[in-house]
């Protein structure tokens, strides 16, 4: 079966963006399959799942592998490249390899004549394959701590620093982030040293102490990079700029802050190539997801993506736009910055400096026919208030606000004097979500709890019920912290008319809280308690998360 055939059974694609993509195939002469992943109509990860399917073949996700050293060098980075594949463990003398095509047999005969025996062969995407082969090598390689501790031991000594060294040193704390799969990098100076710190998968990992003297070159040079004022050190700076590293394109946002040490800096990392999740892989349950779906169905109204920073909510209005019909549908959005990009959505990103904000281009862009809206985020009352109007008047709006939980999202609404009959008019949903760090696969093992162990993580109700868990004992692909990866946990608020009342009338939180749990609304912690009974991720997570 072709592979347009193959993904229109599996329902992934349509025969209508199947005829497009054709089209598109005839014009610019690539193959149908990357067509298909730069159109945006599936993913690169969705054709290698039902290809390995197809295959009979296991598929394995590289972005959640990190391929042990001793695998790497049994194969060289030319040998691998000239049989397309990739090493991905070495057990007992068995060399495991993923390939992007079941019929690579000049992948096994290679593989067979280094070890000796026939190798595990795993499926894996295309696009992630040269990603990880590039990217593997390259840090085999060129060790990235080992050049840092070089630059420090060279640097430490020295009252002038080198600006050439200085310069290195700073990109190699980009790219070390960038190896770790960190979200946000942290400098943070002291009395006689800096710090550096690095966000993965939300929690906070101490990378590098550097020496006292290099502080004021590395700031420099940040700033430098995102073309800030290098003479200001007593006030704010926010600022970004563009860091490319191994064939990818990568958002450097930037945030300096004076401190009694020094400038603190955080520097949040944007991959500006990411693939688009759909809402089923994101992790809520089966029921949520298809509710979700028949929100992002409706015609008109507001849907509400709430929770911290950092806590996927971009990502899961991304993932809602591929549950529209984009083809048959006008969506446009409106965003600071624009973290995905899909060929059929118009997007357009805010630029504040030259007053171009959330407000202004919404209320334009009502011009541009629009059947669906999104809007990064709300932000203020001019901002709400058109967001409201564009929902009332026959427009599905989608966007994101700053609340705990799905609840208080209306009451943070009213705080932007948003009227209350039109609130309840126009909102449908409230989808509040946080990101709860899942197992590492490499190193699960079976955990039994001692007697009073779950009272003590706060979780009384499961004492004398619960008896055992899944547990990461550490390991290199997790970086022995037993976690690889996050998962999202939610709850979701459906605006039915007892809600709807509610809101009309101002009710309080708590009132409202009590109403949506007795019509079926599961809240965080039995979402979290529920994944971490499946094996998904710890009680330990959950309190950490929820509590």
């Amino acid at each position: 079966m072709k592979i347009g055939e193959l993904l229109i059974k599996k329902g992934v694609l349509t025969e209508n963006e199947l005829e497009i993509a054709l089209k598109e195939q005839n014009v610019i002469g690539e193959m149908l399959g990357k067509t298909l992943v730069n159109l945006g109509f599936v993913t690169s990860k969705e054709i290698a799942e039902i290809l390995a399917e197809q295959s009979s073949i296991e598929f394995v996700d590289l972005t959640e592998c990190i391929i042990p050293e001793d695998a790497l060098k049994m194969v060289s980075r030319e040998v691998a490249e000239m049989a397309e594949f990739i090493p991905l463990n070495l057990k007992d003398g068995v060399l495991s390899i993923g390939v992007t095509n079941a019929n690579n047999i000049q992948a096994v005969d290679k593989a067979t004549s280094l070890t000796g025996k026939p190798p595990r062969i795993f499926f894996v995407d295309s696009e992630s394959f040269y990603d990880a082969l590039e990217k593997s090598y390259y840090f085999l390689e060129n060790p990235i701590p080992v050049r840092i501790a070089n630059a420090i031991r060279e640097l430490k000594d020295q009252e002038e620093p080198p600006a050439s060294l200085i310069a290195s040193l700073a990109e190699l704390l980009l790219m070390d982030g960038i190896k770790s799969y960190a979200t946000d990098i942290h400098i943070r100076p002291m009395a006689g040293s800096v710090h550096v710190f690095n966000r993965v998968d939300g929690v906070m990992h101490h990378s590098h102490t550097l020496p006292k003297n290099v502080q004021n070159g590395i700031l420099s040079r940040i700033k430098i990079l995102a073309q800030l004022n290098i003479a200001e050190s007593r006030l704010p700076q926010d600022g970004s700029f563009s860091f490319e590293f191994l064939s990818h394109k990568y958002e450097m946002r930037v945030s300096f802050v004076p401190t009694i040490y020094g400038e603190n800096v955080v520097v949040r990392v944007l991959k500006a190539t990411a693939s688009v999740l759909r809402l089923s892989t994101l992790g809520f349950n089966e029921p949520a997801t298809q509710r979700l779906r028949q929100f992002f169905a409706k015609p008109f109204g507001i849907i509400l993506i709430t929770g911290p920073t950092g806590s996927g909510k971009t990502t899961t209005l991304y993932s809602a736009l591929r549950e529209i019909d984009l083809l048959g549908k006008n969506v446009i959005t409106v965003e600071d910055p624009v973290e995905y990009r899909l060929s059929m959505v118009r997007q357009t990103q805010v630029n504040l400096k030259a007053g171009y904000d959330f407000a202004l281009a919404g209320r334009n862009f009502m011009r541009q026919d629009p059947d669906v809206m999104l809007l990064g985020e709300i932000r203020d009352e001019e901002t709400a208030a058109m967001a409201i109007r564009a929902a009332i008047t026959g427009h599905l709006v989608l966007s994101t606000l700053h609340t705990n939980d799905a609840v208080t999202a209306v009451p943070r609404l009213f705080d932007l004097n948003v009227d209350r009959f039109m609130l309840s008019s126009a909102l449908l949903a409230v989808v509040a979500q946080r990101l709860i760090r899942k197992v590492c696969i490499n190193c699960k093992t079976e955990y039994t709890f001692a007697d009073g162990e779950l009272s003590k993580l706060g979780l009384n109700e499961l004492e004398g019920t619960v008896k055992t868990e899944q547990r990461g004992t550490g390991c290199a692909a997790c970086n022995n912290s037993g976690y690889l990866g996050r998962i999202a946990i939610g709850e979701i608020l459906l605006i039915d008319d007892e809600i709807k009342e509610l809101i009309y009338q101002g009710a309080s939180v708590n009132v409202m809280r009590e109403v949506a749990i007795k019509n079926g609304m599961i809240c965080f912690k039995d979402d979290a308690i529920k994944k971490a009974m499946d094996g998904v991720t710890t009680f330990e997570e959950v309190v950490r998360i929820t509590i």
